[in-house]
Formats: C-alpha cells, sequence, structure tokens
C-alpha cells in the first residue's frame, strides 16, 4: 500500500559521462546500421533517434536508418536488440523504465536487462505532463479541476499513455491513488497515437513524455496542465508541477544507446565514442533540446551505474504502493 509521502520516481540525475572513449582512434564505419525504436514514428523517442541516426551517418556507419518496433511498450524492439548481431550494427534506443522498472511491473519480459544488452551512451533526459484537448473546457487548467470535471462526466474520464506499466501509467496511478479518483487508462504503442486521439477529441487527456505535447500546445491546440520535474520546466515555465498541485511526486526519465549483450569490445568502444560525439553535437543538442529534452551523454559504466540505481528505486516503490502493468 502507498504511503502518503512524497515519491520520488526516478533515481537517477544527470551525470556528464567522460569522453576517454571518444578520444580513441575511430576504426572504420560499417556499411549500415540500425537503431530500434520501441514506439511508432512522431513520438519523443523516434525524435531522439533520428536526429542521432543522422549525426552517426558517415562516421559511424555509411547508412544509418531507424527500425520502429512498436508495442507492449518498448519490449518487442528490446526483445529484437537481444538477438541482433555482435558487430555493433544494430543499436537501441530505450527509456530507462523499460529496462529499471519492467522486471517488477511485468510478471514476465522476453529479456533480461542486466544479462541481454550492453549499455553505450546516455542521451537525454525527460519530465513527463498531463495534457488535455478539445473534449475537455479551457475552464480546466489544473490536475484538481480536470478530476473534479472528469468526476461530472464519468463517460470522458479517461487518459491516453503510451504502454501499460510505464512512468506515465504510474504517474496517472499515483494521481488516481492521492485523489481517490478513478481517470481511465486507454493504452497506445506510442504518446504520438495518443495525441493524434486526444486532438480529435476520443480521449480527453494524455500522459507522456512534455516534448512529445510542445508542438501542439506551442500551435493553441493542446493544454499542459501538470510537469513531473521537482521544478518548472524551462520549456514549459507556466505550468505548475504535480507536487505544487498536491501530488507527491516527481518523475525524471532517461533514454539511453545500448548493443547485444554479445557484441564484442571493439563494438562497444566504437559505439559509445560515436555516440558521445553526436550527443555532444551542437546541431543534436539544439535539436533534442527544442523537442523538450535536457542533454547528456555518458560513458557506458555510468549508464551502468544508472540502471543499477534506477533498478533498486523501482524495486522499492513498485513494491510499496503495488503497482504492476494492470494497474
Amino acid at each position: 500500500m502507498m504511503k502518503r509521502r512524497q515519491l520520488l520516481l526516478g533515481a537517477s540525475g544527470a551525470l556528464l559521462g567522460g569522453n576517454a572513449l571518444a578520444q580513441t582512434a575511430a576504426p572504420a564505419p560499417l556499411d549500415s546500421a540500425r537503431i530500434l525504436v520501441g514506439f511508432v514514428p512522431g513520438g519523443l523517442s523516434d525524435v531522439i533517434a533520428r536526429r542521432l541516426a543522422d549525426r552517426l551517418r558517415g562516421g559511424y556507419a555509411g547508412s544509418v536508418i531507424v527500425d520502429n518496433r512498436p508495442g507492449a511498450s518498448g519490449q518487442i524492439a528490446l526483445s529484437a536488440l537481444k538477438d541482433a548481431p555482435a558487430d555493433g550494427s544494430v543499436l537501441g534506443l530505450t527509456h530507462s523504465s523499460a529496462l529499471a522498472m519492467y522486471p517488477f511491473t511485468f510478471k514476465k519480459l522476453p529479456y533480461d536487462p542486466q544479462k541481454d544488452f550492453q549499455p553505450v551512451s546516455l542521451v537525454c533526459h525527460t519530465n513527463h505532463a498531463l495534457c488535455v484537448g478539445p473534449a475537455v473546457p479551457a475552464s480546466v487548467k489544473t490536475v484538481k479541476e480536470f478530476l473534479a470535471w472528469c468526476k461530472e462526466h464519468p463517460d470522458k474520464s479517461n487518459y491516453g499513455s503510451p504502454g501499460v506499466g510505464s512512468m506515465p501509467h504510474l504517474i496517472m496511478t499515483v494521481v488516481n491513488y492521492t485523489a481517490k479518483s478513478d481517470v481511465q487508462l486507454v493504452a497506445y504503442k506510442g504518446t504520438a497515437a495518443a495525441i493524434t486521439d486526444l486532438l480529435g477529441g476520443q480521449i480527453s487527456a494524455a500522459s507522456g513524455p512534455l516534448g512529445n505535447f510542445l508542438p501542439q500546445v506551442r500551435a493553441g491546440k493542446l493544454r499542459l496542465i501538470a510537469t513531473s520535474g521537482d521544478s518548472r520546466s524551462g520549456q514549459a515555465p507556466d505550468i505548475a508541477t504535480y507536487r505544487e498541485q498536491g501530488f507527491p511526486l516527481t518523475a525524471r526519465e532517461w533514454y539511453g544507446l545500448y548493443l547485444p549483450a554479445k557484441a564484442t569490445r571493439a563494438a562497444v568502444e566504437r559505439a559509445s565514442a560515436q555516440a558521445q560525439a553526436a550527443v555532444g553535437d551542437a546541431g543534436v543538442h539544439d535539436a533534442l533540446q527544442q523537442a523538450g529534452v535536457d542533454v547528456a551523454s555518458s560513458t557506458p559504466a555510468t549508464l551502468a551505474s544508472m540502471l543499477e540505481a534506477d533498478t533498486l528505486e523501482w524495486r522499492r516503490l513498485t513494491r510499496e504502493i503495488g503497482f504492476t502493468a494492470e494497474s
């Protein structure tokens, strides 16, 4: 049972990795490479991967493409990565929840986060947000006002989320528990798909990475009503955090690049050096900042330590609140 106190969701802060690997002699580029992404095109994971692919093309491989494998909250892509070649030609971009939280929210996974993958580099951190669409009146500007509106309109009491058992799902589970509300989850294969239905009024709200909502928010088509950081986001400074609105949570998620466990040491070193250089590129940095994320690279060892710390924290938190993919 969850205790009514502040929940710190996610243990890791932004850790800037060293550049020792980036200083080694660069081996010849691969002929081609793919970056596996577990969500549909247009979402934050896809945007990040495509920016990296553009920068990796040439130095890392002659051709670098993004391979979207949506489904099962990102598990399908990671399952494919597990069985990928050892030469570094297939990388995986994943959010931290799929490795650190899913072992405790799903009864069974098609991969072992600790044994089936090798870390390459951290890419970025992001906050999550709650966004409402045209189905919700403009007078609704806070989470509590949204919950009150949902109570008055039970047929519209719902929110979209990119996958069950994910951090956006967990955030709304905490909101429901704290407020004794019952806003229903509508699961999608990615936030982009949820936003399409949000814009069309098929769902009332969506919980997902902040950056996914920003283009439509800036266009005046959607409205943010909460962000998940420990302080207000520089991308949405006028929007109060969940904590400011009386909900005991903060949540910050990281994205990292991985190779399969059988990848050779040379492949890991080559991928990490190229990934750190890509993340540090001014064009990539600016593009990802515009997408609503905070950019940071790391060594493989640093990323491994972050995953270990988050895994311990997610084990504790999910047991404390009784959260599962079926919650």
